[in-house]
């Protein structure tokens, strides 16, 4: 009896031993597969195309947070002397407007001037007793006054089919050099009265060579080039009217640094639009024009004569705004110019 209940207790032992050993065994495996198909710790595990891409992702969100605060540095820098951006100017919708701004439109233009100097103006403002939208300053403090009491003064104007060239005309009679460039002329250059005419127009890039090979004549230049071309080293005086280039050719000026050799800036700024390649919405538009008119203050130009022509059109970036206009015309003085010395009497 003893030995059958001995014989029995060991089989249950040797029972529970095997099952035991297997229930080990199973969870032996469960543990090692589940650890293989486990992904590796972070700082091992090499980065899938999803990591990889959330990364970048990333990384863009990085720089560009780091962008837009350098942007807002910039912005707040670029606070320039004609444009005022007010809470309060604003302009509401009048009442039967339908085209006013909306709330989030740029304010209009607020000019002040910098410096304030006796002006030598058209022949045309003179008779109608105006201000008049273009002018010279004539300020003993700065070089033109002397550079025509000297006969040593030159001057470029651009335009297109320009009509009144009184204030050209009045430089002339007084001794300066004075030349026009009309892409629109017959001839390519013509000697008219006191000034030298030219089939030639200012831009913001030289004409590709390809063009310039299927043509004998290239109607638009860059200022440099048509400096260097007529063997110019400076221009006492630099009016234009672009048509809306102003800004892109403003933009060349200043990044070749050609306004160096000018002593005197007279430019039409149209404001109805952002002008020819200047995208983006309004905000990044007249961040652009900021950016460009303190460029100027910071070479040393300062404003001292504003103009604008009642009769044009209110609109301020295609919207109807009640005080603002569609262009104006300013002239600056380069307070920082020293010329080199008497300009070399172009022969056409």
């Amino acid at each position: 009896m003893d030995m059958g209940r001995e014989r029995l207790t060991l089989g249950l032992l040797l029972r529970l031993g095997i099952l035991f050993t297997a229930v080990c065994v199973c969870i032996h495996l469960y543990l090692e597969r589940g650890w293989q198909g486990a992904s590796a710790p972070l700082a091992l595990r090499r980065p899938t195309k999803s990591n990889q891409k959330w990364g970048e992702q990333s990384k863009m969100k990085q720089v560009s947070a780091e962008e837009a605060e350098e942007l807002g540095k910039s912005i707040k820098r670029r606070i320039s002397y004609v444009h005022k951006l007010k809470k309060d100017s604003l302009v509401r919708k009048t009442e039967g407007d339908t085209e006013g701004p909306s709330p989030r439109c740029c304010p209009p233009l607020q000019l002040h001037r910098k410096v304030s100097c006796a002006s030598l103006r058209g022949k045309k403002a003179d008779q109608e007793g105006s201000i008049g939208a273009w002018a010279v300053c004539l300020d003993p403090n700065y070089k033109l006054i002397r550079r025509i009491e000297s006969r040593h003064c030159r001057v470029y104007s651009f335009g297109l089919g320009v009509d009144d060239r009184s204030l050209e005309s009045s430089l002339a009679q007084s001794g300066c050099e004075v030349h026009c460039f009309d892409p629109s002329l017959k001839q390519p250059h013509l000697q008219q009265a006191e000034m030298w005419l030219h089939r030639l127009s200012v831009d913001w890039r030289d004409p590709s060579p390809a063009v310039v090979a299927q043509r004998q004549y290239a109607s638009t230049k860059k200022l440099a080039t048509i400096l260097n071309d007529f063997g110019h080293r400076e221009v006492d005086v630099l009016k234009a009217d672009m048509e809306s280039a102003e800004w892109k050719i403003l933009e060349n000026l200043i990044l070749e640094r050609v306004l160096d050799s000018v002593g005197q800036l007279l430019l039409e700024l149209h404001l109805h639009w952002a002008g020819f390649e200047v995208g983006g919405d309004e905000p990044s538009v007249v961040r652009y024009w900021y950016s460009l008119l303190k460029e100027l203050e910071r070479s040393g130009f300062h404003l001292f004569h504003i103009h604008s022509d009642p009769t044009k059109p209110h609109i301020f970036l295609q919207k109807n705004v009640l005080n603002a206009s569609s262009a104006y015309t300013l002239s600056w003085v380069n307070t920082q110019w020293k010329p080199l010395g008497k300009p070399d009497r172009t022969q056409k």
